[in-house]
């Protein structure tokens, strides 16, 4: 279970009321807090995950089938991924939200001479082959509906060289890929594709190459201490929750990029090949936000 409370939101009405979402990887970590924050605000969620118990566990912590229901699914696995769409249209009668956040880090390993080839296939099965098998299944739901919003987890890594292991920075370059083409096709449709990437989050996926009698806290107060050290806005720590509040911005209506122009402190706008970027410096993590039409008046400020 999250242990953050997830940031209030600012508005008086619930921002997913009546949507529908599936998130994979929704048992612990960043996909919990979204599974959380999207059902307090008024989504039904699918909550997607190979963690039996821990997904059941948040189902139930959340009022259980009225609102949410759990879905064991590996998304390395297309037959899983298309099921588990059709359970959630079943379910609920429609999938208009769909978080791609199942994912996995790897091991360090300084040296590309030592990289376990079985292990990389493993990273990108999961990082890419289940975004895509998402985006896939997703699309065949929300074409016909003319409207729908994926949204996937990525990372600091997908635009960044020299921070994470070889085999989860070339899934995460590649995740941004998909997003950024795969979204110029279902732009077509009505369908927003947009892609999240986060600095390093104190989550259970980052210490989860040690094994298991080394995960302690002081290993991870270790993890803290590195990232702080290294982040851009110093005494601040990124939290599960500041993604899920990014995750849920895109997934609501107010996220019609189309004709929005957002101005944040700190913030920095970068635009190439029809995607916008926000690079969030006070943050310390980056929200990459695809932009069907940029208006012509828009003035970006680098």
């Amino acid at each position: 279970m999250s242990t953050v409370n997830t940031v209030e939101s600012s508005l008086p009405t619930q921002r997913l009321l009546g949507k529908v979402a599936l998130v994979t990887g929704g048992a612990t970590g960043i996909g919990e807090s979204i599974v959380r924050l999207f059902h307090k605000h008024g989504a039904k969620v699918c909550i997607v995950d190979v963690q039996d118990k821990l997904g059941q566990d948040v189902s139930d912590t959340l009022g259980g089938e009225s609102n949410t229901c759990y879905f064991h699914c590996d998304v390395s696995k297309e037959d899983d991924v298309c099921r588990a769409v059709d359970f959630t249209v079943s379910k609920f009668g429609t999938l208009d939200i769909m978080v791609n956040n199942a994912g996995l880090s790897g091991s360090p390993c300084p040296d590309i001479r030592n990289v376990d080839i079985s292990e990389f296939e493993k990273i990108f099965d999961i990082n890419v082959k289940g975004v895509f098998l998402g985006m896939k299944h997703a699309a065949r739901i929300m074409i016909p509906l003319k409207k729908g919003s994926i949204i996937s987890l990525c990372s600091v890594s997908s635009v960044i060289g020299g921070i994470g292991p070889h085999p989860y920075t070339g899934s995460k370059h590649a995740v941004l890929g998909l997003t950024k083409n795969v979204a110029a096709e279902l732009g077509l449709h009505g369908i927003r594709v947009n892609c999240v990437s986060p600095y390093a989050v104190a989550t259970g996926l980052a210490l989860a190459h040690l094994p298991e009698d080394e995960r302690t806290e002081d290993a991870m107060a270790g993890f803290r201490d590195f990232v702080g050290k290294n982040a851009n806005l110093q005494g601040v720590e990124l939290t599960v929750d500041d993604v899920a509040n990014s995750v849920l911005f895109l997934a609501s209506d107010e996220a019609r990029i189309e004709l929005l122009a957002i101005v944040l402190a700190g913030v920095k706008w970068f635009y190439g090949a029809g995607v916008m970027r926000l690079v969030l410096l006070d943050c310390s993590f980056l929200v990459s936000a695809v932009v069907d039409k940029l208006p012509k008046l828009l003035k970006i400020v680098c």
